[in-house]
């Protein structure tokens, strides 16, 4: 086993609170395409830049477009949590895992059997009335034709944080709370090139920091440990 790797494991085996921080490469080994990768959605062409249809200020504008590129482009049906989201999920049923913090919105740490996530950037799997908030069914958001509207009139819209939107304080609050508590903090799948959530990492307050990333980061010098490899291998290892 490498031995990274088997570092890892060993912290992992030597404590009673990780906390898992991750992105979209936890994601794509189950085939949901990452947004800032050569092949991610930010980098196809669209009849708008996918930042502009993501935004808060474009939904409201012109809610048929963003409704064609959500259901082409979000929707994945039939996807699967990966090795990573498996394991993660195993780990907290040992009492070791306190958290998982997620920068996805695809619900697949909760499919694994996870039952700490705290969501960043919400989810597409919940949806609300944009203006009485009444939820509703993700089916009509997801899966049908059209804008989709509340029985007041309002739009429905996903429970995800477009662009120019705020992050939910009291989700952000504590996912601080973890990581500052942390003992061992691993972070995967990220860039850490997004903010707020990549400043999250600032609030960590021990020595067992791991970066587990294909590629590398802002913050690897400042990692403990740094492990360039797919992250589903990584967990199914540990």
């Amino acid at each position: 086993m490498d031995e990274n790797i088997l570092q890892l494991k060993n912290w992992i085996a030597e404590s009673d609170n990780v906390v898992f921080f991750g992105g979209a490469g936890v994601s794509t080994e189950s085939g949901i395409p990452d947004f800032r990768s050569v092949d991610g959605l930010y980098n196809q062409k669209w009849k708008y830049p996918p930042e502009t249809i993501l935004s808060h200020s474009f939904f409201i504008r012109n809610p048929e477009e963003y409704y064609r590129f959500h259901r082409e482009k979000l929707v994945i049906d039939g996807v699967k949590p990966n090795r990573a989201h498996l394991r993660l999920a195993e780990l907290e049923a040992e009492g070791k895992l306190k958290a998982v913090i997620t920068q996805n919105i695809d619900g697949l740490h909760q499919a694994a059997g996870s039952k700490k996530v705290l969501e960043l950037h919400g989810s597409i799997l919940r949806a609300y009335c944009s203006r009485c908030h009444k939820p509703y069914p993700q089916e009509l958001m997801n899966h049908g034709t059209g804008v989709p509207h509340c029985d007041c009139g309002g739009v429905i819209r996903p429970d995800i944080v477009l662009y120019e939107e705020p992050l939910n304080d009291a989700i952000m609050q504590e996912a601080v709370r973890c990581i500052r508590n942390a003992d061992v903090l691993i972070i995967g799948g990220t860039s850490l090139n997004v903010y707020p959530a990549a400043g999250l990492i600032n609030y960590y307050r021990g020595n067992k920091l791991a970066l587990v990333n294909l590629s590398s980061t802002p913050y690897d010098s400042y990692a403990d440990l740094v492990i360039h490899e797919k992250i589903g291998e990584v967990f199914a290892r540990i």
